[in-house]
């Protein structure tokens, strides 16, 4: 039984690695299909059923390299996935140009706030954009603004500053030991009235 747990093993004499046939694994490991768990990265409706997907639910998948696609050195990925209801097969990719993933066959995506903001800022960027480059007056006017604005927000955060100075002189510790000391003065105030009386 130790024999096997050994940590170094016997050589033989004439041993040479360089002779040892090496395998060619590289090409089939890029074209091979991988059963890997995956989740939903987004929610979707299946094509043959109409069943929906929602984002986050676990699929058993297969997953492969795909071979003539790649961005910037980064492989691209292919997942197949089954519909839970129908067993039709839906595929999507990595997309890692906008850090996301694209459905290829087997389902439609479904509407995303997130995705749809950021492509009307996007768009509303370019407008101001294109209109700076043809019109020399809209520059300084934005240029104006933006001095505008910042010289609102330092005024704001002078005024903060200002009363945070003011809340660090406050003593918190003198004010709750007066505070604990008031009821024992408030009596000895009313028993100092109370022997002037009689």
């Amino acid at each position: 039984m130790t024999e096997r747990k050994t940590l170094n093993r016997y050589y033989p004499v004439d041993y040479d690695p360089a002779k040892i046939p090496k395998l060619k694994t590289k090409q089939k490991e890029q074209n091979r299909l991988w059963g890997i768990r995956v989740m939903a990265p987004f929610n979707m409706r299946c094509n043959t059923c109409g069943d929906y997907i929602y984002k986050g639910k676990k699929f058993n998948s297969k997953k492969e390299t795909v071979s003539n696609e790649d961005y910037l050195g980064i492989e691209i990925h292919r997942f197949y996935i089954r519909c839970p209801k129908c067993v039709a097969v839906i595929a999507f990719k990595t997309d890692p140009k906008n850090c996301d993933y694209t459905l290829e066959t087997g389902a439609t995506r479904n509407f995303e706030a997130a995705k749809t903001l950021m492509d009307q800022e996007k768009k509303k960027q370019q407008a101001i954009e294109d209109e700076e480059a043809a019109n020399p007056m809209k520059v300084l006017e934005n240029r104006t603004k933006q001095s505008r604005n910042e010289m609102d927000t330092m005024e704001a955060l002078t005024e903060l500053r200002e009363m945070n100075v003011r809340h660090e002189k406050v003593d918190h510790d003198g004010i709750i030991r007066k505070a604990k000391l008031y009821p024992t003065r408030v009596g000895a105030v009313a028993k100092g009235r109370g022997r002037l009386s009689n």
